[in-house]
């Protein structure tokens, strides 16, 4: 055990070397329990990963939220379980969600653009590849792809008990596609936890493979404004592990966490690498 801690010590250094980063954000961290967007948090993200960009790191962010804005902006109390109204709220907040973070990263001197995908674009070989030559370009302009589920036009992919999760599952494939080297994965905890002393709970830092035991460590109960949860970020995380990539599960509630985990602190959930 203790030399998988070293290694895994070592190996969250090595995080600091990272050139390419994939940062998925949930619904939860970005919006209130009314659909409400949470500005600051919001604005505090964005500054992360401006910095991570201009010191030279491609970053790409997946988000979710696109929803809950339409949410807000509609005068919806709750999560709508219609497939019209779900779509309906994709539309209105999309937009919504994009002028947020475009005025954001603009006040950072960052440029983004907006990418829209759905998981049948994974499947077909010449949407795949003019998804992946769009990012890889806007990458090499300095430009930071902001993608999302194309849930306008998805159907059962955003209804309420889709197992693929909350855009976590989405960001993994996204990995795939242009081969990141850190994919962090942000919610509303800090982490896997795990069954601990009198009954408490500890934080798990470090899994060499997600497998049948650490899924069963997965308790508790999804939001309604999110469809994922432990469960599908840990599949995610596996998935994303065996390309060859590091994945981190960690708060992004808590202030200056994407600058921890680039820095190799002992922050979250850390998933090694498979390859």
């Amino acid at each position: 055990m203790q030399s998988v801690m070293n290694e895994s010590k070592k190996l969250r250094q090595s995080i600091t070397d990272v050139r390419r980063v994939v940062v998925k954000i949930g619904s939860r961290v970005l919006v209130q329990k009314t659909g409400r967007p949470e500005h600051r948090r919001i604005k505090a993200l964005v500054r992360e990963m401006a910095k991570l960009r201009q010191n030279g790191v491609e970053v790409l962010l997946v988000t979710s939220g696109a929803i809950g804005a339409g949410m807000e902006a509609l005068g919806m109390d709750s999560r709508p379980t219609g497939l019209p109204d779900l779509q309906m709220a994709a539309a209105v907040g999309q937009s919504r969600l994009m002028a947020t973070y475009d005025k954001l990263f603009a006040a950072s001197h960052c440029k983004v653009g907006q990418v829209l995908l759905t998981h049948d674009d994974f499947n077909h070989k010449i949407r795949l590849t003019n998804a992946r030559r769009t990012i890889e370009n806007m990458l090499r302009h300095k430009v930071i792809p902001i993608v999302n589920e194309n849930d306008v036009v998805a159907d059962e992919e955003i209804r309420a008990d889709i197992k693929l999760g909350d855009n976590d599952f989405l960001a993994s494939l996204v990995v795939r596609m242009i081969r990141a080297d850190l994919l962090i994965i942000l919610s509303t905890t800090d982490g896997l936890r795990a069954p601990g002393e009198n009954g408490k709970s500890r934080r798990v830092s470090t899994l060499e493979r997600v497998d049948r035991k650490t899924l069963s460590f997965v308790t508790g109960q999804k939001g309604n404004l999110s469809k994922g949860g432990m469960g599908s970020k840990l599949r995610a995380a596996q998935v994303a592990a065996q390309t060859g990539c590091h994945v981190v599960i960690a708060d992004g509630r808590k202030p200056g966490t994407i600058s921890r985990v680039m820095r190799g602190e002992d922050v979250g959930t850390f998933v090694l690498a498979s390859l």
